[in-house]
């Protein structure tokens, strides 16, 4: 294609209207389902009259398979409605309250994520015939190990909506590799499972993108410049780092301090051990680093890496340069005298729907009748059956859009016999009864829900401010835009979503990926919403980043998603109309549990110091144990596991 078809094809696209994108396509979005979400993210829809329309629509059968839902999900609409009254308005009142549960239960926990789920497994292990019932405000189980499923021409497509991958499990604790044997998890399978071969082959490298509105030109540059290679296996660039800074729409002084910060390997702290350099790191921001070592002044460069600090969830005068560098890889990181190559292991241990692989295989552990199978292997494609979480003849049970407003000792703490559950299921009150309970949900909610705790622990519950984190699974019918520019990832300085790749390719029991650009593919696109630059410290950034996913409707974000893979890959002939078969939104507005900046909070060498906030936040009591990624103040699957077996140890000992 000549420069004057390419230019004019991308004109088309900036100019493209609703029916261009492919806006007027009667997809998922349309339902009746989203049509109600629409309208209760907006206007803040009353609960009970939510709730009431969205069992009028499961009633007709509309959604007895949440992973098969597009649109809105992760915090859907109907799933924290209830919670926001409760922890925003002080609502206490949900009308007359009905004890349906006949017998009380040995353990209800609050909150059906990984640590929930755990903390069910090894309750049942120290008590083989407990009764079990646990309570999610969700449609679907899991917590943010979300599945995105899609069917496009009899080809069924997995995603991943959340928790992503099993990071560096050799240094699991013999804890967590117990857990995941027992529930058929053999992490060498994904040895062969995942096909790192995939982009290499097919010649899909890194790249990042600039788009008109804020470079005054769309120009996609095939250069790996936010190091994604560094966890997906990406092809070589066939440009030079001086070649690819040449294409970047920027003045020639941006130029040529960014190409130092890509090729300088001068350690700018020669005088500093490893130990000093990631302590100084994590006591400085990105952009004070560059600054001050690499002696950066131009705004453009700072533009252009402000886009690339992604999960850290804030802008980089921010971010740690510790994270920017230790964790993300960003550029300048060959300057601190630091070889990262001998000491990761291969980012490989992904299922195609994440870690809700592991969620479901503790369901099928747990509620045997609820899905075929009894592999790591099976779990890929074994059809759930929903309608046999919650039946009364099974010791274990699973309820589901079921939000829990109070949970109470039923005398002081030192004295309790039993815990009271009180929850809203379809616009109606409902109490149960446990000899235990293990609070599995956000640190946050929980002062709402116990407001019996003392005043420390509820000020180190609130502590945590979690990051907002949109994840987009695009079901594409086509690859084809993709292998013909030669990119797998780009990274986008500007745009909405700051990611967007071809998922991990894993072939998995019955479930195969695409092979061809012919066939289906599902794209994973990513955003963090913060305030860069606003001043606002890392909590109010995350703040204001939560209120933008609760007032952003899913009509908005699928437009940005058209656009932004339009523009993108326009020279590859992408068409957002046909190419596009369904999106599904996954919004945490409460997302990644916080990680101390250690210019504010005291390090302790014990992770377990009872100085920590989070350890202040997680103490029993009476009868109520706390379990989640918050009480270990990092927001890993491994993490979520080790708190819910020390949640039950606390109540079984």
């Amino acid at each position: 294609m000549d420069n004057a078809h390419v230019e004019a094809r991308r004109g088309a696209v900036s100019k493209a209207g609703d029916r261009d994108l492919g806006m007027h396509r009667a997809i998922s979005r349309r339902d009746v389902l989203h049509g109600i979400g629409a309208i209760a993210a907006s206007s803040l829809t009353p609960g009970k009259v939510f709730a009431d329309k969205m069992l009028a629509a499961e009633k007709a059968g509309a959604f007895n398979y949440p992973p098969a839902l597009t649109g809105m999900r992760g915090s859907h609409p109907g799933s924290f409605e209830i919670a926001h009254a409760l922890a925003r308005e002080g609502k206490r009142d949900w009308g007359p309250v009905e004890d349906t549960d006949e017998q009380q239960y040995d353990l209800v926990v609050v909150g059906a994520g990984i640590s929930g789920l755990a903390a069910a497994y090894f309750y049942r292990q120290s008590n083989p015939g407990a009764r079990i019932l646990i309570l999610d405000n969700h449609d679907d189980f899991g917590g943010h190990a979300k599945r995105n499923e899609f069917t496009i021409n009899g080809k069924t497509l997995i995603g991943y909506g959340g928790s992503q991958t099993m990071e560096a499990p050799s240094g699991y604790s013999g804890l967590v590799k117990s857990l995941l044997k027992d529930i058929g998890v053999r992490i060498d399978r994904f040895d062969s499972a995942y096909d790192d071969t995939f982009f290499r082959e097919h010649g899909l490298a890194g790249s990042v993108f600039f788009n008109k509105t804020d470079w005054g030109v769309d120009r996609l540059v095939r250069y790996d410049l936010s190091n994604i290679g560094s966890y997906l296996p990406l092809a070589s660039s066939n440009l030079s780092d001086a070649a690819a800074v040449a294409q970047m729409p920027m003045s020639e002084p941006a130029r040529q301090q960014l190409l130092h910060l890509l090729t300088t390997e001068k350690d700018v702290l020669p005088n500093l051990s490893f130990a000093e350099k990631e302590e100084y790191l994590s006591s400085i921001s990105y952009r004070e680093f560059l600054q001050r070592h690499l002696g950066i002044t131009e705004d453009e460069v700072f533009k252009t890496l402000q886009a690339l600090t992604t999960d850290m969830s804030v802008g980089i005068e921010t971010a740690s340069a510790a994270g920017a560098l230790f964790y993300l890889y960003l550029p300048a990181v060959k300057a601190i005298g630091v070889d990262f190559e001998d000491i990761e292991e291969p980012y490989i241990h992904h299922f195609p729907d994440g870690n809700a692989s592991v969620a479901r295989l503790l369901v099928r552990e747990l509620i045997p009748g609820v899905a075929p199978g009894s592999t790591m292997e099976d779990i890929v494609t074994a059809r759930f059956d929903y309608g046999k979480l919650d039946t009364a003849d099974t010791k274990v049970r699973l309820r589901l859009n079921s939000t829990v407003t109070h949970v109470e000792n039923d005398s002081g703490s030192k004295s309790a016999s039993r815990v009271n559950v009180s929850y809203v299921r379809d616009g109606r009150a409902y109490r149960v009864h446990a000899r235990h309970t293990v609070l599995a949900c956000y640190n946050a909610i929980i002062p709402s829900l116990c407001p019996e705790l003392p005043e420390s622990q509820r000020a180190a519950l609130a502590n945590q401010v979690k990051a907002p984190i949109l994840y987009t699974t695009v079901a594409l019918n086509n690859w084809r835009a993709w292998k013909k520019l030669g990119i797998g990832a780009v990274a986008s300085s500007g745009s909405y979503h700051t990611l967007a790749m071809l998922d991990f390719p894993v072939n998995l029991g019955d479930y195969r990926f695409s092979q061809s650009p012919d066939e289906p593919i599902a794209v994973h696109m990513e955003r963090f919403p913060h305030a860069p630059n606003s001043g606002f410290s890392k909590r109010e950034q995350r703040r204001v980043g939560r209120h933008e996913l609760f007032a952003t409707p899913f009509e908005t974000i699928e437009r940005n998603v058209r656009q932004q893979l339009a523009t993108t890959l326009a020279d590859g002939g992408f068409d957002p109309a046909s190419d596009i078969e369904a999106i599904t939104v996954n919004r945490w507005a409460h997302g990644y549990s916080w990680m101390y900046d250690w210019d504010e909070q005291p390090y302790y060498e014990d992770w377990n110091d009872e100085r920590y906030p989070h350890v202040q936040a997680r103490k029993p009591f009476g009868r109520i144990a706390i379990a989640n990624c918050d009480a270990g103040a990092r927001a890993m699957m491994e993490v979520a596991i080790e708190q819910a077996w020390r949640a039950v140890g606390e109540l079984t000992a």
